[in-house]
């Protein structure tokens, strides 16, 4: 079976994966997944603060959930969409922006999986993220991927240069998300 990124994003200029196994079953963990909040994914608001410094020092509102929110509901809310969902095993959501802009992303406004999909406007960048969970071992392996693809040129060089910055602390986030659910799956297992 395809993966839900493949079907909306076959093609990328920038990707990153990371895993973790847990030691609770896929129904549990594929909860912890939708479930996790802000406040469980310990690096994820400290570090979004700090890329939001600019555009707090511009006086332009910023990313300010509910630490208390789902990380994903809260992604929903700021210019996400569901790009799909295979209860149980696997969800994805994506965004369209210019997320290399100093004072921050002003996403495209998307309501759809269709709208994502069929976005060209040139100078945006296209972001997907999943979670995909499986059987493993008496537990279950979740593996997040996040892609990125410029929709022109312009756009690809000035994200791959942001991507470049920000590498790092976008993989810290992502192992941080999956610590949180892992510990959130193992407590409710």
């Amino acid at each position: 079976m395809r993966s839900l990124l493949a079907e909306v994003l076959p093609r990328f200029d920038a990707s990153e994966v990371h895993d973790v196994w847990v030691p609770a079953p896929p129904e549990v963990v594929f909860a912890a997944v939708k479930e996790v909040t802000l406040r469980e994914v310990r690096l994820l608001l400290p570090l979004m603060a700090l890329r939001g410094l600019p555009r707090l020092l511009a006086r332009r509102p910023g990313f300010r959930p509910a630490r208390s929110a789902p990380v994903l509901d809260a992604f929903l809310d700021v210019g996400f969409v569901l790009l799909g969902e295979r209860p149980g095993a696997e969800i994805a959501v994506g965004t369209v922006g210019r997320f290399w802009r100093l004072a921050g992303n002003e996403p495209a406004a998307l309501r759809t999986r269709e709208d994502f999909v069929t976005f060209a406007e040139p100078g945006y960048a296209k972001a997907a993220m999943a979670f995909v969970v499986r059987p493993e071992q008496g537990g279950s392996r979740v593996v997040t991927e996040t892609r990125v693809v410029g929709t022109s040129p312009d756009a690809t060089r000035a994200f791959l240069r942001y991507w470049r910055a920000i590498r790092l602390g976008s993989g810290a986030i992502r192992r941080s998300w999956l610590a949180a659910i892992r510990r959130r799956a193992v407590r409710t297992r």
